[in-house]
């Protein structure tokens, strides 16, 4: 989907703020969501991708304002909220309690929870046990096609439609975010390291001589017709 998370390129919202010496956490609320992030990764509720699309559904002012470790914990509440794992309404009758002073344990619901291993869906970007055959070798020239998909996608908005060439074939078996993100399969395939002219990026008012390049999925691409 197109939203402010894909806003490389755009105009409109000032240089990036480098804060020197900056801190891992600015507050303690965010270690705490970097822990609890961490310790859910693990357990087969859910996988990267479909963590990303629950930020991307941030509402636009809130995903500039919130920071790094909002987004996460926005995402975060959702995932356990649909997964049954925790409910709104749980946290927001705890939150009501604990202001009137009510600290006694919760009796814990029956959530199926942990998850049986036959279950659990695999977290990670890649498959080791499993081989691919690019279509694209270095050096094709490949058009990036101008996909504008409802859902997820990892194909960012700048280089839609874009001429580049191959430069890095990484045939491990990676899993397409597009459809994973949403539990249409994983669908195994190449990534493809793609260099852009900044001219064909940005066109005439490109840096010149400079080059942007771009990590892509094989079903991002197609492969550009020769010149005559």
């Amino acid at each position: 989907m197109n939203g402010i998370h894909d806003m490389g390129g755009l105009h409109g919202f000032g240089p990036v703020a480098v804060e020197p010496n900056e801190p891992v956490f600015h507050a303690r609320w965010e270690g705490r969501v970097y822990a609890i992030t961490q310790v859910m990764d693990t357990t087969g509720l859910y996988n990267l991708d479909e963590h990303r699309h629950e930020i991307e559904l941030m509402d636009a002012a809130a995903y500039l304002t919130d920071g790094y470790y909002g987004r996460w914990l926005f995402a975060m509440e959702r995932i356990l909220n649909r997964k049954g794992v925790v409910r709104r309404a749980e946290v927001d009758q705890r939150i009501a309690q604990s202001a009137d002073g009510e600290v006694a344990p919760v009796d814990p619901a029956d959530r199926g929870w942990p998850l049986p291993d036959e279950r659990r869906i695999p977290w990670g970007a890649w498959r080791k046990d499993v081989e691919v055959a690019p279509k694209f070798a270095v050096g094709d020239r490949v058009r990036v096609r101008n996909h504008q998909p409802a859902g997820h996608t990892r194909l960012t908005h700048y280089v839609r439609d874009k001429v580049g060439t191959v430069t890095v074939v990484n045939a491990q078996a990676w899993v397409y975010p597009d459809t994973r993100a949403h539990n249409a399969g994983e669908n195994l395939q190449p990534v493809y390291n793609v260099a852009f002219t900044s001219e064909e990026v940005w066109g005439d008012a490109a840096e010149p001589n400079t080059v942007v390049r771009v990590d892509l999925s094989e079903d991002y691409l197609d492969l550009e017709a020769a010149v005559a």
